[in-house]
This record gives C-alpha cells, structure tokens and sequence, in this order.
C-alpha cells in the first residue's frame, strides 16, 4: 500500500516525503538523477525491494527541489542546498539520527552530508556511486565531454520517450516491455526536459573527490561488475578514500538496484544495518572557512563590527575568530559562504573599506574553542597571501561543490601551501565585480532572513503575492540588483526568466490553495495576482498539465 504523501518547506521550496516501514532505526533514501515518490509505488520490483527494508526500518522517501513531487519552481540546486532538504525532511519526521541510503547520484549529496553532520548519520550506504562525471586523467572511469554531450542531445530530443537508452541501466529488463515503459515514465514524471537537462548539466561539474577522506561514518559501498553507466573502478576507487569503507563488488550489469540480483543486494544491506554499532559523538566534522582581511584594518568601528557578525549570522556561519585586521567565520557549506562574501563586499562599499576573502573547506574540530590549528592558520595564511582587495578566492574543492549556484568564476592561479607542501589551485569569484550599482546602506534596512539569493527572491515574490502590478522592476529594486543581475542569476540557478519564475511561483501557491480547499477557483485567481480567472486557468493548465477544475475532482 502506497504511504501518504506529506510536504515539509526547506526553506521556501516544499519538499515532497512519505514514510513507512515498522523498524527500529531510520533510513532515508536519496534517489539517483529523479524520481517521483508516487510512481515508485507502480514497480512490483522497487515495492519489493523498499518493503523489505521497511521490515528493519522506518523508511523516509523524498523527491529533490525541482523533481517529482516536490516543488518545481527551481530546478537546479546545489548539493549544499539537496543536503538541506535531506536536514528538513529529518526534522519534519523526527529522526535525529538516520542510515543515509544513496543511490547513483544520490550518493553524493549522502557522502557530503555524512561528513558534513557526522552526528546526524548512523552509516552511509551507497549504490553505483561515482565521485565526479567528467573525465580526468586521476579519474580516467568518468565520461568525456563528448560522451556527455551524447546524453545531452539524448535529453533534448528523446525525453521520456523509448529512445532514451535506459536499456543501459538496467540491462537484465531490457526485454521487459512493462517494466521499460514504467521507467521511461518515472524519468518523465520525475522532471521536465529542462530540469532533466540543467540536473545533468550540474551533475557534470561536481567532483566530491576531496571530501571522500572526511567520511568517518561506518560505510558500506556496492557496485556491480559491468555496470554500464558507472564503472566498478569508480566504487573501488572511492572505497579507498573512505577509512574502513566496506566495498561490495556484485555480479551483473544492471545500475539499478532493485532489479538483477536484488536478494545479494539486501542480504548485504541488511547484514550491515543490523550489524553496525554506531559511533555516538563525532569530536570533527566538514566546514567551509571564510577567512578575510580588512582594509583599511578599520575592525575597531562598531559599526563594521556589527554589520560582519549581522551578515554571517544571516547565511548560518559563526566567527570564530576577530581580530584587529581580519576575522574567521565558518559555515555549513560553501555556497553560504560565497554568498555572504559577495554581500559583505557590497555592504562594505558604502562604508569605504575592503575585503580580501579566501575560502577553503576542510574538517574541524565540533568543539569550535580549538578550530583554528597551525595547520588550518598555515592554510588561511596561504590562500590570502596572493589575494588583492575585494578579491573572493576560492579553492578548486569549494568550486566542485558550487555547482548549480549561479556564480562565475575565473581560474586565478596555483600556490604551494608551505606547511603540508600541498598543491592549491585558486579560483576568483566574479560576480561581484560586475556591478557598478551604488552600495546598499546595509544596517539602514532589515537584512533577508534567508540564506540564498533565491530564497530572498522567493520571500519577495510571497509578499507581493496578491499585487498584480508586481514584475520585474518592482523585484529587482526590492534585491537590490540590476535586471541584468536578476535576470543571469535566476536563469542560472532556476533555468527560469524572472517573469516565468514570479508566474510560477504564483502558480504553486494557488496549487496548495486549491488542495485546501477553502475557495473557489475565481477566489484563488485574485489572491495570486491574477484579475482574470480564465487566463489563470490557462496558466495553470500550462504549468501542471491539469486544469484548476481537475485538481478539485481529484480530491473527491
């Protein structure tokens, strides 16, 4: 029986879960590429396989930002801000505590999260999971660009039809013709073209190599021999990485796990849930360090003070250290830390003083008394040494992990970290240097009490909800930023105009309007913006593929 499917918000964006199973201990599964929680329930090989482990554990499913069930008004999202919808779904159900279960590239944003919060994770399970998707000479298993571009093309023009070669992943099925079908509607289901396409193009840039040595959770890894899509050399190679990982080499060929020899697959899964004493505390964990210097060393101002603190608190970091010409703060991932630099520097401005910000990610201590060692000062002291004013620089491990957050950047060049000997190649975030706007008076307004730019522009578009007048002008003076600025950001980030994203967003409310079932349609048109009931019905129709109408009968 398929369970109830609930909604939690992760910051503005809701985010679709169901939970089931009569276990003891929590396991939640994050799906490879994209899914739909509700057509897993139409595979009589996925039922199986997820009923099976509901026998020792409650089963938390979920459909990333952008996919599925969940809202479709983003879609791209980094791996920072998949984590933070695996957090928000943990919360909503209760569990302080799960197995992480991630399939293909689910595996990655489960390997960030487990060195991330360690003290949120039992294990971390993994199947066919690969640590970049682009081809390297230290990582020669990943896909060229010309093999990726043949996916590409495939996405552009096959989409959900039965040429998607999806024999490929599971080659045991592929005479099949139900079982084919069901697959090639469950990518259909789970994401629109583009959103299959920006998820792809994403998933091409990130490379989770430099943090697979921070994973310090009991790990277990399966991969099966011939895997088409990702080779076991990717499994063995990441094994290697991970102290005291368990690697798991199956026979056959299939990628998915749920079909082939799936009995093998859960013996193994099963031994390992039911055998693994879980560490209690952790005492370090995977943080993003921002360190910056100031210039003119104007630290003694309270003003500057208090407008640093009041921007780090903003993106969820903490400083660590202030000192009388620099400071240190660290976050729970590098997006909020590259965000928060770009907005100091603006705030800044209009107070006549400069930042010179490195950013570089890496364990610390849980107790933060002790973060910042020799060796973490030697590496803050290396990455800021050829750094000028209003410079953001950033590591090559901080740029794998930005993908799909909407910023540019420039390669800067390679220092030698003197204390370890270790080769750093830098990057130089841009996007700052691009504006010429004059500098927002920052401790004259409140700041946004979201983390990103696309949670404030969606706190935005909330307010002015009912305002048909409310566009792209109105949205860009509230942000603070020119139309262009608007205009590349959300297309980067959301694949969306600003306009597409304002009529989307709108749409999605009246969605969870008509599903409460308070008004009539006319009633829910005019509290969105739209003074004409007909033409919202078309929108609507356009953006679901269902008509106000219909959703209401469905609820009957």
């Amino acid at each position: 029986m398929r369970p109830a499917t609930q909604y939690t918000k992760s910051g503005r964006i809701n985010i679709a879960y169901q939970v089931f199973g009569s276990g003891s201990i929590d396991l939640v599964y994050i799906p490879g590429w994209v899914s739909n929680i509700d057509w897993m329930w139409a595979c009589p090989e996925l039922v199986d396989f997820l009923q099976e482990l509901g026998k020792i554990c409650r089963v938390i499913l979920f459909d990333k930002r952008g996919t599925g069930l969940s809202d479709r008004v983003v879609e791209l999202s980094t791996l920072e801000e998949r984590m933070d919808d695996i957090r928000a779904v943990m919360d909503a159900v209760g569990s302080e505590k799960a197995i992480l279960f991630g399939h293909s590239e689910g595996g990655c944003v489960s390997a960030l999260f487990a060195a991330t919060y360690p003290n949120r994770v039992i294990s971390l399970i993994a199947f066919g999971i690969f640590a970049k998707r682009r081809y390297a000479p230290e990582y020669p298993w990943a896909p060229t660009d010309e093999q990726r571009q043949v996916v590409y093309d495939m996405i552009e023009n096959n989409w959900g039809s039965g040429d998607m070669n999806l024999e490929s992943l599971a080659p045991s099925k592929a005479d099949d013709r139900v079982f084919m079908d069901w697959l090639a509607n469950y990518f259909r289901s789970g994401a629109s073209p583009s959103a299959a396409m920006v998820l792809t193009k994403m998933n091409t840039e990130v490379d989770i190599i430099n943090i697979l040595g921070s994973i310090k959770v009991p790990t277990l890894l399966m991969q099966r021999t011939h895997d088409i899509d990702v080779k076991v050399e990717e499994g063995r190679f990441i094994a290697d990485r991970i102290k005291e990982a368990r690697f798991v080499e199956l026979e056959g060929n299939d990628h998915l796990f749920w079909v082939g020899d799936t009995r093998a697959v859960l013996e193994e899964m099963k031994a390992f849930i039911l055998n693994t004493n879980p560490v209690k505390v952790y005492e370090e964990r995977l943080y993003t360090i921002l360190a910056a210097r100031i210039h003119p060393p104007e630290l003694g101002s309270s003003n500057i003070e208090e407008l640093i603190s009041k921007l780090v608190i903003q993106y969820r970091g903490k400083i660590v250290v202030y000192g009388q010409h620099s400071f240190v703060a660290i976050f729970e991932g590098p997006s909020k830390a590259a965000h928060c630099s770009i907005d100091m520097i603006g705030a800044l401005k209009s107070k006549n003083v400069q930042l010179t910000i490195g950013i570089h990610i890496k364990e610390g201590a849980v107790d933060q008394a002790h973060f910042i060692g020799d060796k973490t000062q030697s590496i803050i002291t290396s990455i800021l040494a050829p750094a000028q004013p209003n410079q953001i620089l950033i590591t090559q491990a901080v740029k794998f992990l930005l993908s799909g957050a909407g910023l540019n950047f420039t390669q800067y060049k390679t220092i030698l970290e003197s204390t370890s000997g270790e080769t750093l190649s830098l990057y130089q975030i841009t996007d700052h240097l691009e504006s010429n706007d004059k500098p927002a008076d920052f401790l004259g307004r409140p700041l946004f009490q979201n983390d990103s730019f696309l949670e404030n522009v969606l706190q935005i578009i909330d307010k002015h909800l009912g305002d048909e007048m409310f566009g792209v002008d109105m949205l860009c003076r509230e942000i603070g930023m020119s139309e262009r600025q608007v205009q590349r950001k959300l297309k980067a980030i959301t694949n969306k105009a600003p306009n597409q994203l304002i009529s989307s967003v709108r749409l999605h409310r009246a969605k969870e309007l008509l599903l409460d079932n308070q008004h009539n349609i006319a009633e829910i048109a005019f509290q969105i913006g739209f003074s004409n009931p007909s033409y919202f019905s078309k929108s609507f129709k356009r953006e679901f593929g269902q008509s106000p109408s219909d959703i209401l009968q469905d609820r009957y």
